[in-house]
């Protein structure tokens, strides 16, 4: 690893332990658990939404379930969530598509962990790098910034 992400340098001002983990030649999420050898359900994903507003909407869904845009548009008190195109991502994130960290985001949004892997002791999120995944305490993460947990897959 070259140099620290900034939601690897945010996690170390408030002094929240992780552990950095490296793959290579995927981004799918599936994928990306299997390169880790890591079960699924504690592998997750984050996808960026704009809902009816305008505002953005972030959420961190396992990576073996679907993010429900129904259940997601509810949960941020939205009319309706699309998802944001990639092009779009590295603009109004910072971020590119297989590197979107819940951490750290350009400019704010709501950001909402799915109830199921919210349940696990461990979770895996990326470090806002393709090919890095940061491993830590699922109480941890919610810890780091204002993440509110609601049932938003399927």
């Amino acid at each position: 690893m070259d140099a620290k992400t900034n939601p690897m340098r945010h996690l170390d001002r408030l002094g929240i332990p992780y552990t950095v983990h490296e793959y290579s030649g995927v981004v799918a999420g599936m994928d990306v658990a299997s390169a880790l050898g890591e079960d699924s359900r504690q592998v997750c994903k984050t996808l960026v939404t704009e809902g009816k507003t305008g505002r953005l909407h972030v959420f961190i869904v396992s990576v073996d379930r679907e993010l429900d845009l129904k259940k997601a548009a509810a949960a941020v008190g939205e009319k309706s969530v699309s998802m944001l195109p990639s092009k779009e991502l590295l603009p109004r994130t910072g971020y590119v598509h297989g590197g979107c960290s819940p951490l750290c985001l350009k400019r704010d949004a709501t950001v909402v962990l799915d109830s199921e892997p919210a349940s696990n002791e461990r979770i895996y999120v990326s470090a806002g790098k393709v090919g890095l995944q940061i491993e830590m305490r699922t109480e941890d993460l919610l810890r780091a910034a204002d993440i509110a947990v609601a049932d938003v897959s399927r």
